[in-house]
Order: C-alpha cells, then structure tokens, then sequence
C-alpha cells in the first residue's frame, strides 16, 4: 500500500503539559493498527508514517509482506525494499517511513520480548533516530525512543491518538469510509501470513483471563526466543519443550518454568 501524500495539520496537543515528547497515532492510522490487531491471534508489524512537520506523529500505519505467529513477526526482506522505493516515489524519505516499527502484541502484556529487543537493535541500532511501539490487545502500550547523537540513548514515551482531529477526518472521508475498510482488510490478507503453530496453541486465547495467562505467554516467548538464537530448525514436540503447556493447569497460579 502506498501512503497517499496529504496535506499535513499542525499536529494537535502532541506534547505533554511538561513537553515530554509522546508518540501520536492519527485516528484512522490508529483505528486500522487496531482492526489490524484484532483480526488474528498473531503479531502484526508494520511501520508508522511520519508527518512531514513532526516525525512523531504518525499519520499512517503500513504494513508489508510477513510471516506471524502468536509470538513474532517476520518482514520479507524484498518487500520492505519495495515499501521503501514505494515511498520514495510519493517523495516520502526514509527518515518518514522506516523509523517507526510498531508492532501489536496479541496477549496483554506489551512489553519488548527478548526477541523484540533483538530486532530493534540490530535493523534500527545503526539509525540516527527510531522508535519501537507495542500495542496490545488487552489495551496495554508501549513505546521507546532511541537516538545515537552524542553519547545516545532512549527513553519510554508515552502514546497518545489526536481524537480532536478525528471530526475533521470523518469529513474528508466522507462517502468513502467503507472503501477505506475494505482496503485494509485487503492489505491484511495480502501481506500478513500465519506460521502454521501447533494446533493446541490456537485454542488458548492470550487477550482475556488472569494474569497467569500472560505468564503462559511469556513462557512461549521464551521458548520461540531460545529457537531462534540457537537457529534450532527442529520439531519443538521433539525436544518435549512444550509437554509442561500440555500438562498446565490453569488454576495453578505458580505460572509456569519451562526451563529450569
């Protein structure tokens, strides 16, 4: 999908009464993360487009072709090329439209895994300037800035959505709003693309229940973690990894330790 060129507003409200910078969604670029977000039980990762005057200020969320499971996202290499030259085209600058990687969580903890922070460190460690967000489904945000100029660093910012311009929006979309749906839900089936899981995974569903659940979420976290850094292309049923998630109880309020 390629974002469409607009006329930029003056950003509304986008820093904090004590001018702590925040991460703004603008609403439709936040109500399609959010239908993006619900329309699986699976992670969905995309980049925000940046506004022209405000590079935290996203007026666009977009996606590109990738493979999901209920705890990763994986971009197809030749298709972010393709989202960059996209941009290009339509005189949007890297700097616009591959700082910002937002992804959502599908249990609800929007906490970074283990795998998140490897991501993040090493395809936007290199960048001037980056900002990695989490959206959860069970309503949980997160967010951080991270900057190389001098000494570097980062810091967590919150997220906020510009509801006050959302009037004006509903104006300018006006007779096209089903058109609008229907795209995204065209770009979610075209670009994202579930990794088959075990069967029994799918049955559990990560957004409601106790706390516990998460912790069961973690732990499959970790599990997906410990493959990934291992490069370990073998059957998870075979090393017996996830017996002790067959054998759970989830009244057992011990969480669980797969791992010793």
């Amino acid at each position: 999908m390629v974002p469409s060129p607009v006329v930029q507003p003056k950003p509304l409200n986008r820093f904090l009464p004590d001018d702590e910078p925040a991460l703004t969604f603008a609403p439709l670029a936040w109500l399609k993360l959010r239908h993006f977000l619900h329309s699986d039980q699976v992670e969905v990762g995309g980049f925000g487009i940046s506004a022209a005057s405000d590079l935290l200020y996203l007026e666009d969320f977009v996606t590109v072709k990738q493979t999901v499971t209920i705890v990763s996202v994986e971009f197809d290499d030749a298709a972010v090329a393709d989202h960059f030259d996209r941009c290009a085209d339509v005189g949007i600058g890297p700097g616009r439209c591959g700082r910002v990687w937002v992804h959502t969580h599908p249990g609800d903890s929007s906490h970074p895994s283990l795998t998140d922070e490897q991501t993040f460190a090493r395809v936007f460690g290199n960048c001037d300037w980056s900002v990695m967000a989490i959206v959860a489904r069970g309503g949980e945000r997160y967010a951080r800035l991270q900057f190389t100029a001098g000494p570097g660093g980062s810091v967590v910012i919150p997220i906020r959505v510009d509801w006050e311009r959302f009037p004006n929006d509903l104006i300018d979309s006006e007779g096209q709003f089903d058109q609008l749906i229907s795209s995204w839900m065209d770009e979610y089936g075209s670009n994202v693309f579930p990794r088959v899981m075990p069967d029994f995974l799918h049955s559990i569903t990560p957004s409601k229940g106790p706390p516990k659940r998460d912790r069961l979420w973690d732990d499959l976290d970790r599990l997906y973690d410990d493959r990934v850094l291992h490069d370990r292309s073998i059957d998870l049923f075979e090393r017996g990894q996830f017996d002790a998630l067959l054998e759970t109880d989830f009244d057992d309020d011990r969480g669980l330790e797969v791992f010793p």
